[in-house]
This record gives structure tokens, C-alpha cells and sequence, in this order.
């Protein structure tokens, strides 16, 4: 072969004693075939095949396949974001005249794409409570999917998922949870009878706030043929580097998680023990008002919780965190940098309660040192509280 040809024709090396730890990185639009036969057949290849770039990669199924062990699941989906695995839930199992329940604690983007894309297509929503009373009210036979978020985001409010799996296979409904805030590390939403289990892999699976991916498991093949069928109809895949950063966070995620817990749950301990500090929200306290249901499902607790702020204390809110030296301002989580970042929710719930009228503090507790971020707070505080 001529020199040109040699360019575009890799030459084929021995492997055999190469073994490394890390998962290479396959980036890969076209898939060639062995033989004409294969490249007729393609068509027939189950999902765990290649024939794409677009669905998958080896790097992509060993993520998927990292996934599912880990929720006890039979297979998984990888899609770009967290928000994106949630939408493609929704448009994989609803049609027109269909209605999905969501609680209303919900991540306010789910909201935003029921009102602004689902609704305008004939696709219904209802919200219920953000503790998951009066959900079997709400059912009538236009219900296909009942959506969870536990705990949900800002406010903290836990949903039962046993009881909802429960009432989803009584009435033949499909059951999701967003289990971003636990992980499938502190929660398996598979094994309480929930058919959907979806992360913002951007959180604590990355690990390092550089990275934009999620993840749907499923125990029914069924399901993962309507995800994968959605995915392939809206074009939607993942690279392979994307992949690769999720590999590298996932090997560190439970050390990173258990760190992280420990030192949220003690932070808040401390904080609602202050006499200036109003309510503190978070699942693993014993005066939460689920407090039971946590215990009963959860096996910890990650490092996000939330404080809600008096009036005095918002007054200060712009001085106090303009002091800020150690924990950052910004609204994700699960990275390394501790983060705090001040929510509104007084427009956006339907059942309402006192303290959503005052700005609450989301926290994320990142891998400084403990003592930096207690001194950081409490300096906070006593500002807040001037």
C-alpha cells in the first residue's frame, strides 16, 4: 500500500501483555463490520451491540454496566445531563391525553418542561405533595407515570417510596425517582419496586463539577428498549470523554460520599443547635419531620442540606456571603468545593408552608477540611445574625 493509504490504515499491534487499570477511552462516530454479511445484519443486533458511535462505545457499556450493578438493576441508559434523563422518561411512556404526577418539590426544570413542552402537546401534569400524601387521589385512568425526587430539592421533603411503587403496581402506573441527592450508594430506588432510576451523574459520580451526564436504570427490558428507541429517535448520545471523566469519579464516589456525610450531618447538628439559626433541613436529624422514613430507606446521607434564614438574617445575606473565603457560591453539588447558594422557592410550590416564604441556604459539603468549613459557617452566621 501506498503512502496515503498507510495514513488512514492503523497497523494492528500486540496487546497481549498490556493490562491497564484505567477503561480506555473509545471515541467512535462510523462502526466498520468484519464482513458484508455483518454490515447487512446490522439491523438485527441487539442494544448491547454496536453499530453507531452515537449509541455507545465499550467505554459507554462499561459505564452502563457500572451503573446497574450498583442500583441492583438489568440495564441502564447514559444521556447527557440529569434533566435529560427525566424528559426522556417522560417522552418514552407518555402520549397525548396522558398525565404524569410530579411532587412539588420537584427539580424546578421538570416543572418547566411539563408546563412549557409537555402541556402544549397534550401531555398533562399534576403536582402533589412534596411529601407524597394524597398521591392515590389524584389517580384516575389518564395516569401513566408517577415521578419522585427524594429528597427533594431545596426543602428536603422525602416521598415513600415503597408506598408509591406499591400503588404504582396496584393501579398499573409507572414509577420514577430522581435519586441524585442519595445515589444509588445510600438508596436503591429498584429494589423498593420503583421502575425508573435516574442520576445527575454531574454530582457526585463525576465528582469534580466538570462533567454534564445522567443515567436511568431499569429492571425490565422493556423499558430500556423505549429509552433507547427515544434516544435514537432525538439523536441524543454521550462522548466517550464525557464517559471517561464519569469512570474516573465513580472508583472514588463511595469514600468521597461517606466523607462528605459525615461531615454535612455534623455541620447541621451544629448549626441547629445555635440559638440564631432557624430551621435546618436535613433527613438525618432527629427532629426532621420524616426522620423515620429515612432511616427505614436510606443507608446515609449525602452532603447537601438546607438552612432556612430568619428576615434578619436575609437583610445580611449579601455582606455575609460576599465574606466568604473557603465554600464557594453556586447552585450544583458533589464536587470537591463546598458550595452554598441562597433559593427561593415562595413562587414555585403549590402546598406551601411558612418557612418556603424566606430564603433558604442550600449547602453542599465539599472535601475541605472540616474545621475550615465549621469556622466558615458559623463566621457566616454570626453575620447573618447581626
Amino acid at each position: 500500500m501506498r503512502d496515503a493509504t498507510n495514513c488512514t490504515i492503523y497497523p494492528i499491534i500486540d496487546q497481549s501483555e498490556f493490562s491497564s487499570l484505567a477503561v480506555p477511552t473509545h471515541r467512535a462516530s462510523t462502526i466498520v463490520f468484519d464482513d458484508a454479511q455483518a454490515y447487512a445484519t446490522r439491523g438485527e443486533r441487539d442494544l448491547d451491540s454496536y453499530f453507531y458511535g452515537l449509541h455507545g462505545t465499550p467505554t459507554t457499556r462499561t459505564l452502563e454496566a457500572q451503573i446497574t450493578k450498583l442500583e441492583n438493576g438489568l440495564r441502564s441508559v447514559i444521556v447527557p445531563s440529569g434533566q435529560a434523563g427525566a424528559t426522556i422518561v417522560f417522552l418514552s411512556v407518555l402520549l397525548p391525553g396522558d398525565t404524569v404526577l410530579i411532587p412539588d418539590n420537584v427539580y424546578p426544570p421538570v416543572v418547566d418542561f411539563c408546563v412549557n413542552y409537555l402541556q402544549p402537546r397534550g401531555i398533562h401534569h399534576k403536582i402533589y405533595r412534596p411529601d407524597g400524601e394524597g398521591v392515590e387521589d389524584l389517580l384516575d385512568p389518564s395516569v401513566k407515570l408517577i415521578w419522585t425526587e427524594t429528597p427533594g430539592s431545596t426543602t428536603m421533603e422525602l416521598q415513600d417510596l415503597r408506598a408509591i411503587a406499591a400503588l404504582g403496581k396496584k393501579h398499573g402506573i409507572l414509577t420514577g425517582a430522581d435519586n441524585t441527592w442519595a445515589t444509588p450508594l445510600q438508596l436503591k430506588p429498584l429494589d423498593l419496586g420503583i421502575d425508573f432510576s435516574m442520576q445527575a451523574l454531574s454530582k457526585y459520580v463525576g465528582g469534580h463539577s466538570d462533567l454534564l451526564l445522567g443515567s436511568v436504570c431499569v429492571n425490565d427490558l422493556g423499558l430500556r428498549e423505549k429509552l433507547r428507541a427515544t434516544m435514537r429517535m432525538l439523536g441524543i448520545g454521550v462522548g466517550p470523554d464525557e464517559v471517561a471523566l464519569a469512570l474516573r469519579g465513580i472508583a472514588t464516589m463511595a469514600v468521597r460520599l461517606a466523607h462528605v456525610g459525615n461531615v454535612a450531618q455534623s455541620l447541621a447538628e451544629e448549626l441547629a443547635s445555635r440559638k440564631d439559626v432557624g430551621l435546618v433541613l436535613h433527613p438525618a436529624l432527629p427532629d426532621f419531620p420524616q426522620h423515620a422514613l429515612w432511616k427505614r430507606d436510606f443507608s446515609g446521607a449525602s452532603g447537601v442540606f438546607s438552612v432556612v434564614l430568619s428576615e434578619r438574617q436575609e437583610a445580611n445575606l449579601d455582606e455575609g456571603l460576599n465574606q466568604l473565603k473557603v465554600i464557594a457560591i453556586g447552585a450544583s453539588w458533589g464536587g470537591t468545593r463546598s458550595l452554598i447558594a441562597p433559593m427561593s422557592v415562595k413562587n414555585n410550590r403549590k402546598f406551601g408552608k411558612p418557612e418556603h416564604q424566606r430564603t433558604i441556604l442550600r449547602i453542599n459539603v465539599g472535601l475541605e477540611d472540616a474545621e475550615d468549613l465549621r469556622a466558615e459557617l458559623n463566621n457566616l452566621f454570626d453575620i447573618l445574625s447581626r
